[in-house]
């Protein structure tokens, strides 16, 4: 990809990605670092370290705009994000520790069980 095309793809992407995320609920990242790293040619830990970045940023915009709705446990939403933020520290000391190849394994398998627990769980509520 051309650094024009690569630009409008990462701009659509990343629109379609907040859409995703305040439709959905799910973190970017289960959307952009697959993409990231397949589409644009990023390692395993620059597209986690990109996608981090843009999460913040997006999911304070989709809550503010659920919150205005009513939707939402602003307390519970602040106990997690603390720990949300100490978890994250931890984690991205140990996605440093691990060569991109076995990051990119532990990633793929986290998509594949979250993958197979909707699934499951869309059947069963039918």
């Amino acid at each position: 990809m051309n650094g024009v095309t690569l630009f409008a793809a990462l701009v659509a992407f990343g629109v379609v990605t907040g859409v995703m995320s305040g439709l959905l609920g799910v973190g970017g990242g289960t959307l952009m670092v697959p993409f990231l790293t397949l589409a644009a040619g990023l390692s395993q830990h620059a597209a986690e370290a990109t996608s981090l970045l843009v999460v913040l940023p997006t999911a304070i915009v989709g809550s503010l705009v659920l919150r205005r709705r009513g939707v939402g446990d602003l307390g519970l939403a602040l106990r997690f994000g603390t720990l949300g933020a100490a978890g994250g520290v931890l984690g991205a000391l140990l996605a440093l520790a691990l060569p991109g190849h076995v990051l990119k394994i532990v990633f793929a398998c986290f998509l594949l069980l979250i993958s197979v627990r909707l699934v499951r769980d869309s059947l069963v509520a039918e």
